[in-house]
């Protein structure tokens, strides 16, 4: 009896100790739905996909390009034409976020070229640049985000494959197309000088 006893006592602390551990662990993975990452069927082609055709739409004073906050973080979108240029770390998002409502209300294509910006107006085109290898794509900013320091826009998963910026957190330059510059073609002259 009074060797049950002893083990007993030894064996609690090592039972409470294992289950410790237990919840000390990483956990479960999240379901699949849950997980961002690529398409689960890319097709042959995406590298070709053409970059969003700039046009002058509308840009509302309310509904996006209103004032909103994140995590603590108040921001205020523009909501008049100006120009917007800066240089920052791009990321992507992909199917955890397909189909979802956008900040514009559209629901978000991870095929299609767009982008997310912290305070561009919405909608707005942009001329995203990688500088390190050259490449070069226009997208139409639809939606809010990155919410993370040192980035500054979230693009689509094409968006980022053709910038290649899939791998990394890539450095590059945004540059906002004025209603000014669509309408006279600076954003065709701009890609075409070497």
């Amino acid at each position: 009896m009074r060797r049950r006893q002893a083990l007993r006592h030894r064996a609690l602390p090592l039972l409470a100790a294992a289950l410790l551990a237990a919840c000390a662990g990483p956990g479960p993975r999240a379901p699949a739905w849950e997980r961002d990452g690529p398409p689960t069927h890319i097709p042959p082609d995406l590298a070709s996909t053409p970059d969003a055709v700039p046009r002058i739409e509308l840009i509302r004073t309310g509904g996006p390009n209103q004032p909103y906050a994140v995590q603590g973080q108040r921001y205020v979108p523009e909501n008049r034409d100006l120009p917007l240029s800066e240089v920052g770390g791009a990321s992507w998002y992909g199917r955890k976020y397909h189909a979802r409502p956008t900040s514009s209300g559209e629901p978000y294509d991870m095929l299609a070229m767009t982008a997310a910006h912290r305070t561009m107006p919405i909608p707005s085109y942009a001329r995203v640049r990688n500088p390190a290898n050259g490449r070069e794509v226009v997208v139409r900013v639809n939606d809010r985000g990155p919410f993370v320091a040192g980035r500054v826009i979230d693009l689509s998963y094409v968006a980022a494959l053709k910038l290649g910026v899939l791998n990394n957190i890539a450095t590059v330059e945004v540059h906002r197309l004025t209603h000014d510059e669509i309408r006279t073609g600076f954003w065709l002259d701009a890609r075409a000088a070497p």
